[in-house]
């Protein structure tokens, strides 16, 4: 375990992000044109898109239909939870999204040491737990982006909160079609965020292996690359607003320990309930555990510029990803041995 520990916080990806951190603290002049950052956040979307439904496209659809509704079922609720964990504690609410959004995402860097974790202990698990990478990504996009344009359009019409909402319920005031205007769907269906995952996504269903020859070249033997030069960047943006993370102290420090117990024994539920193996369920909650700190910013910088970096990749990288690969990970697979021994 200490191996994989190791082998994690010293990849290229999370350096790089320290080396984005550190320049940020020396005040170097260092800085990404505006138009490479853009480049990068579309590149990153569309690869990821790409790998996941080509890996979708190698299995039966009889043997997907559960695992794929149980990621679903995780992309959904896991921003709903961490939202209201955020606005319980008086969070505001661009940064409450901000966080659902890259909670409810997923790390490719946890999972990978997740699979690690597994290749130790000789336990097998399902090869298209690959494509439910990609399928936990979009719908917690997509919902942040709904309860954003909904809580917006509900401060635009002064309408009441129910005392017991927490800033997310619909007011008793307003109907459903205020939570379901066009605008709302629109943005959340068809923002370039989500609509390069999802359409990618589907590129490499439709095309699956045969299009390894074209795309191979550029989106995943450059892969790893872009990755590295993205995260720098945002280890430069995150190092400019760190402070203010320490302005909410123990309680954000907190959820970013406790969300992830929590999410992951929810991925354990799930990935049991839809029938997987030892090393499936492991994944399912290492998934619903881990944050993002690829899509979802990616999707944020677009989508919700507001949402302060240093927060959600604060979180996510600082304290979140660390824990997960030091105690999360053994704590998952424990969880999933004792669901499964029921």
């Amino acid at each position: 375990m200490l191996d994989i520990v190791v082998h994690n916080l010293v990849s290229p990806v999370v350096l790089f992000f320290v080396l984005g951190l550190f320049a940020s603290f020396v005040k170097s002049d260092l800085k990404f044109p505006a138009g490479l950052s853009e480049f990068l956040s579309i590149y990153l979307l569309i690869a990821i898109g790409l790998k996941g439904g080509m890996e979708l496209a190698e299995h039966s659809l009889t043997h997907l239909v559960k695992p794929i509704l149980g990621a679903l079922l995780l992309g959904v609720i896991i921003p709903l939870l961490t939202l209201l964990f955020c606005r319980w504690i008086k969070l505001d609410l661009k940064n409450s999204i901000g966080l659902a959004a890259t909670y409810g995402s997923v790390s490719i860097v946890t999972y990978g040491a997740g699979i690690s974790f597994l290749s130790h202990a000789n336990v097998t698990y399902e090869s298209f737990m690959n494509a439910m990478v990609v399928m936990m990504e979009s719908p917690a996009i997509l919902v942040s982006l709904l309860l954003l344009k909904a809580a917006e359009a509900r401060k635009k019409n002064h309408a009441h909160l129910h005392p017991r909402a927490m800033g997310i319920m619909a007011p008793r005031s307003l109907s459903l079609t205020s939570w379901v205007e066009p605008e709302v769907i629109r943005e959340s269906l068809f923002g370039k965020s989500v609509l390069l995952l999802v359409g990618s996504m589907l590129v490499g269903l439709i095309v699956g292996e045969e299009a390894v020859p074209v795309v191979k070249p550029l989106f995943i033997d450059l892969y790893k690359g872009f990755l590295i030069l993205f995260l720098l960047n945002m280890g430069l943006v995150a190092g400019q607003r760190l402070a203010d993370v320490t302005k909410h102290g123990i309680k954000l420090v907190s959820l970013a320990v406790i969300m992830p117990l929590c999410f992951g024994l929810l991925g354990v539920v799930v990935g049991s309930a839809a029938g997987l193996s030892l090393g499936g369920v492991t994944l399912m909650g290492i998934l619903a555990a881990s944050s993002s700190y690829i899509a979802a910013p990616a999707a944020l910088r677009t989508s919700v510029p507001e949402a302060n970096p240093s927060i959600y990749l604060g979180l996510s990288l600082g304290i979140t990803f660390p824990f997960n690969l030091t105690v999360g990970i053994p704590v998952y697979y424990q969880m999933a041995q004792w669901m499964l021994n029921l």
